[in-house]
């Protein structure tokens, strides 16, 4: 559900639009200054993307999914990519493990503070994985389990996002561009190991 980093699984790391349409990647130009903006600063308007393909899973409802794929070890799942796309996916698996984003579809609204499923007390949510974010982006490291381009399928292992997601980017991970051994990790210290059995509820809608 939430953004996941390169953990073994453990060698695994972590709108609703038609798919067929034609992408539509749209950036306005930034907005002038405005009286609600501090600072002058300039806030810019909306940007529109389209998903390229949806993600199946066994995961049919929020409440009971893992929370990261250090908890979805062995779930399969895989990416039906639109056709317009399938090209892309050449030379994918020569990679062992993917990065996923996708859109976040049955989420509505957000929350600035929100209590997240490995803590007790409220967090920014900039400093949290929840999904409740005011852009609702998910982002997954996940094995890479196979390709078949003429089918437009991605095979994928330790899946920790629900059926019926859209996609909208996927990349290869490379250990020497994305891996960083991290100085501190805030309040998810003595925490992160829970989240191999942690599970979601309802409580971000």
């Amino acid at each position: 559900m939430t953004v996941s980093t390169a953990r073994a699984c453990p060698t695994a790391h972590n709108i609703d639009h038609n798919i067929g349409q034609r992408a539509d990647h749209s950036i306005d130009q930034p907005a002038g200054p405005t009286m609600d903006s501090p600072c002058g600063f300039a806030r810019p308007q909306a940007v529109a993307y389209q998903p390229i393909g949806l993600l199946r899973s066994p995961h049919k409802d929020i409440a009971g999914m893992p929370i990261q794929p250090v908890g979805a070890c062995g779930i399969c799942g895989h990416i039906e990519v639109d056709p317009e796309y399938a090209a892309g996916l050449l030379d994918l698996e020569g990679f062992s493990h993917v990065i996923v984003l996708y859109h976040l579809h049955r989420i509505e609204g957000y929350e600035l503070l929100v209590r997240p499923f490995l803590d007790t007390e409220d967090h920014g949510i900039f400093a949290t994985r929840s999904p409740k974010r005011p852009n609702a982006i998910g982002l997954s490291v996940l094995e890479l389990d196979g390709v078949d381009t003429a089918a437009g399928l991605v095979r994928l292992r330790n899946v920790d996002i629900l059926d019926g997601t859209p996609v909208l980017d996927i990349k290869p991970y490379v250990p020497a561009f994305d891996a960083w051994e991290a100085q501190r990790i805030g309040w998810f210290a003595g925490k992160v190991e829970a989240a191999g059995t942690c599970k979601a509820d309802e409580r971000f809608r």
